[in-house]
């Protein structure tokens, strides 16, 4: 699933690059090692909210979703070549003790959102164009029990500003 969902990504990213300035090239990876808030030196930075669904690799029977899971991109253009670091949050089963943070399962939609708002940003702080900051907003799932920060690595590292909303479920 992983590899399904990650080629995913690459796909609409590289499609929406093309439509950056002309000249450049750019590619998107996946690092789970990046900081949220402290890009590398001449990095910039861009953090999305998003929703999606989990389910624990631990037990294998509890699924959950969240309107509260951060994905962070680190954006760096160099001459001719730009390069954007993608991390995306996890959060943990509330039943499992040893449970792993477990990787978002972001629909296409929303990860054709998150990466129109990228794009946006990196018009913005790559090439300095003078574009309104409105985002797009993600598409909402059912929710039916209230956000978790204990279990979501985004509050536990300090990312998540919305450790009151209604945004976990179980079903």
């Amino acid at each position: 699933m992983a590899g399904l969902t990650d080629y995913l990504w690459h796909s609409i990213f590289k499609t929406q690059a093309e439509n950056l300035q002309q000249g450049d090239s750019w590619r998107l990876q996946f690092d789970e090692k990046i900081g949220p808030r402290s890009p590398n030196l001449g990095w910039k930075k861009y953090i999305g909210k998003t929703s999606a669904r989990f389910r624990c690799s631990c037990c294998g029977r509890r699924e959950w979703n969240s309107n509260v899971v951060k994905v962070v991109f680190h954006m760096h253009l160099g001459p001719g070549q730009g390069t954007v670091k993608v991390k995306r949050f996890g959060q943990k089963c509330i039943d499992c003790k040893d449970g792993s943070m477990e990787t978002p399962d972001i629909s296409d939609k929303n990860i054709k959102i998150l990466v129109e708002n990228l794009m946006k940003e990196i018009r913005i702080q790559c090439y300095n164009e003078n574009l309104y900051r409105a985002e797009r907003l993600p598409e909402s799932l059912p929710i039916s029990r209230r956000h978790e920060p204990l279990h979501c690595q985004a509050c536990i590292e300090g990312m998540c500003d919305q450790k009151k909303d209604l945004g976990y479920s179980y079903f």
